[in-house]
């Protein structure tokens, strides 16, 4: 029995621009996906995915080819426990020369599916890790990350970044731009999340933001106007001292980095990302005195990210309709690693 971990992750600048290969920053968060396989013989994968959301189930199925089984639970969380599951068994099957390994598995989670904090990325991640362990192969985090982004391109036909996953399996603060992915010695920002309990759907609004792009040039315009953005924030966080922490953090880089990420959920927005209950949180944090707040993920419901040192965001947030969850977002340093199993 092998149990890997992974985080999920927030988008401090860039996503959807990320899509079409602008820069996008991205911080690891110290919420995490747990994962745990068992080989078995019989070539099948049973997956029992307890913490996913509020209820949890457990379904045997023969693998992809025989299609998702039909039980009556939400559509992102039959993907992430079934979807997600094939597509991290093929590729360890694949790392490890192993086409007919079956596998038990044991998902658990501490990150809300579809919020924008990454869950299926750390699942897959997790998943791939502990399979291939399982099977005697070991992967470096860059090998993890690479399978990992193969399989949501795959689950998500082809809409998926390198970002979630490349952020879930090395950690820490990172910078993706295409195929470069490079990780950052940055501070640890004093981040503030909040959920409004709902999930976006990705494959849908990725194509919604394709299809202003490829209609209007002034949406194209928004596109590359993240990617500057994020170009800008990028210089701001590298000159930044790395060893400040989140309460040390020079006040005017925090103001400077918090007006990128507000100019950024408006570029978003623009591009019909949002959604009212994003919005409002979004301003509940910067009335709270945020230096900066923007949505995080792929939008239309989720989790906003907000930059702030003191407790008043936090405060703000919990308090404000809608909003179902609000937390202190630390810096999870550590990527894909191997746990102890329960």
């Amino acid at each position: 029995m092998t149990c890997c971990s992974a985080p999920g992750k927030v988008y401090v600048l860039g996503e959807h621009a990320v899509v079409y290969g602008e820069p996008a920053v991205l911080c690891a968060v110290d919420r995490r996906a747990r994962v745990t396989v068992d080989p078995r013989d019989d070539g099948r994968v049973r997956v029992d995915a307890t913490d996913l959301s509020i209820d949890g189930f457990t379904v045997t199925w023969d693998g992809a080819e025989g299609g998702p089984p039909d039980v009556d639970v939400p559509t992102p969380l039959v993907e992430a426990a079934t979807g997600y599951i094939d597509a991290a068994v093929s590729q360890a099957r694949e790392a490890a020369d192993a086409p007919d390994a079956g596998f038990d598995v044991t998902v658990e989670s501490e990150i809300p599916v579809g919020a924008g904090l990454g869950s299926s990325a750390a699942v897959t991640v997790a998943a791939i890790d502990a399979a291939t362990r399982s099977l005697g192969v070991e992967l470096d985090a860059r090998d993890v990350a690479e399978r990992a982004y193969r399989a949501e391109h795959e689950v998500q036909e082809g809409q998926a970044s390198r970002a979630d996953t490349f952020t879930s399996a090395v950690g820490g603060a990172v910078r993706v731009e295409g195929t470069d992915r490079r990780e950052l010695d940055a501070p640890d920002l004093p981040l503030v999340v909040g959920y409004d309990g709902g999930a976006g759907d990705t494959g849908e609004l990725v194509s919604g933001v394709r299809d202003l792009r490829d209609r209007y040039g002034f949406a194209a315009d928004a596109v590359t106007a993240i990617g500057d953005v994020v170009r800008e924030g990028t210089e701001l966080l590298t000159a930044a001292d790395p060893d400040a922490g989140a309460d040390g953090a020079d006040g005017a880089f925090l103001d400077e980095l918090g007006e990128l990420m507000d100019f950024d959920h408006g570029l978003l927005s623009a591009l019909g990302v949002s959604s009212r209950s994003l919005d409002a949180m979004v301003w509940a944090a910067r009335d709270a005195g945020a230096r900066g707040a923007k949505l995080t993920g792929a939008g239309g419901g989720g989790c906003i990210v907000a930059l702030d040192p003191t407790a008043e965001t936090r405060t703000a947030l919990s308090f404000t309709p809608g909003c179902e969850d609000a937390f202190r977002a630390e810096l999870a340093t550590d990527g894909v690693r191997v746990e102890e199993a329960a």
